[in-house]
């Protein structure tokens, strides 16, 4: 079975158990899952029960597509994704964002538990992507293309929306809340970076430092989609404060701004 079939198998599974087809879909990062239990009249489908759908191992990745209903609005929100430093290639990593373009998803917003790269940031900050580096060495759109899927050769000078970046400062000060904006770096992972390469990172005009989102962003613009990209700044990046990294401290800044990241989407989703 060709990948594109897979794809269209899981779609097909997907708009048999949904009574309304949604045109937003949410990627959940790390420990940022809540929201999509706050969906009204929900659907949850485990990725083991869709179809050639790759289930993730990483802790703070649930592993659940659920599709509702939030500020009026039907929403597919992917509790969990998979990443590259998984073992994963990018055609697996980018599985889910093919699967929702298929369906009919219009729009998509992709998250991230981040690293601050930018010294003027504070640990729980929620961060827009203006746009991004992409340093992992790969792309999702390596090999024969498919023009199912979209073009050989898809233009990014505007893989952010404008339009979405402008409604997520809207919804920002619904809330009493100033998101900063930035330039969001993918590496493959899974060790944080060093002190160094934080450095080099600060030096190319880096933001936030990431092991996500970059692949699938490339994947939806591929598809036609509009994207939306929020970083949650749930630590700062190596070098910055004097102690080391680990996942425990990334997962309790996801849990304290829970409330937050919520309201930003619903407020977002609202104005779409």
């Amino acid at each position: 079975m060709s990948y594109y079939d897979q794809v269209k198998e899981a779609s097909d599974a997907i708009r048999a158990r949904v009574r309304d087809v949604p045109q937003i879909a949410v990627v959940l990062g790390s420990g940022l899952g809540d929201f999509a239990t706050s969906l009204a009249d929900a659907v949850t489908m485990p990725y083991g029960d869709l179809p050639h759908w790759p289930a993730s191992r990483v802790i703070g990745h649930d592993g659940k597509l659920v599709v509702g209903r939030t500020a009026g609005k039907d929403v597919a929100a992917l509790a969990g994704r998979v990443h590259a430093y998984e073992g994963h290639d990018l055609a697996t990593v980018t599985f889910a964002v093919r699967v929702l373009g298929l369906l009919g998803v219009r729009t998509l917003i992709l998250t991230n538990a981040a690293g601050g790269v930018n010294t003027g940031f504070s640990q729980g900050a929620l961060m827009v992507i203006d746009d991004h580096i992409n340093l992992m060495g790969q792309n999702p759109l390596v090999g024969a293309n498919d023009e199912r899927f979209g073009e050989r050769f898809p233009d990014m000078t505007e893989v952010y929306s404008a339009r979405l970046r402008a409604i997520a400062d809207r919804a920002g000060k619904g809330i009493d809340l100033l998101l900063p904006h930035g330039i969001y770096v993918a590496l493959v992972g899974p060790s944080y970076e060093t002190p160094a390469e934080i450095r080099y990172l600060r030096a190319i005009g880096a933001d936030a430092v990431g092991m996500s989102t970059v692949p699938e962003a490339i994947a939806a613009r591929h598809m036609k989609m509009e994207v939306l990209g929020l970083s949650c700044i749930t630590n700062m990046a190596a070098g910055v404060l004097p102690r080391p990294l680990d996942h425990a401290e990334v997962m309790e800044t996801a849990r304290r701004i829970r409330g937050q990241f919520i309201a930003l989407l619903e407020g977002v989703i609202g104005q779409i």
